[in-house]
């Protein structure tokens, strides 16, 4: 498996946190839709927030970088968030 998480913080941050949180449900069923999916939690920090997404390969998160960024371009660009700091790896452990 393979993860990659986005932080998202500073100007706009949390402006764009309160976009993700009115649209969850439209969030929920394109990350759900990428091949390889296994895990996905947004969590809403005091300077902005975090996505976590875990997918079988690194094609799934390489993908869910590429919706998140698609997504927040087209419903949430007039927050002026900047680009997340992107962290990705091999999962070692994976508890349900």
């Amino acid at each position: 498996m393979h993860s990659v998480v986005r932080n998202y913080s500073g100007k706009g941050a949390k402006e764009l946190f309160d976009v993700l949180e009115k649209n969850k449900a439209d969030v929920d069923r394109l990350i759900r839709g990428i091949k390889g999916f296994v895990s996905y939690s947004l969590v809403r920090s005091s300077g902005g927030g975090f996505s976590v997404s875990v997918f079988q390969d690194k094609a799934g998160t390489d993908e869910s970088v590429r919706v998140a960024r698609d997504w927040i371009a087209k419903n949430a660009g007039g927050t002026g968030a900047a680009a997340p700091t992107i962290t990705e790896g091999t999962v070692i452990v994976h508890m349900k």
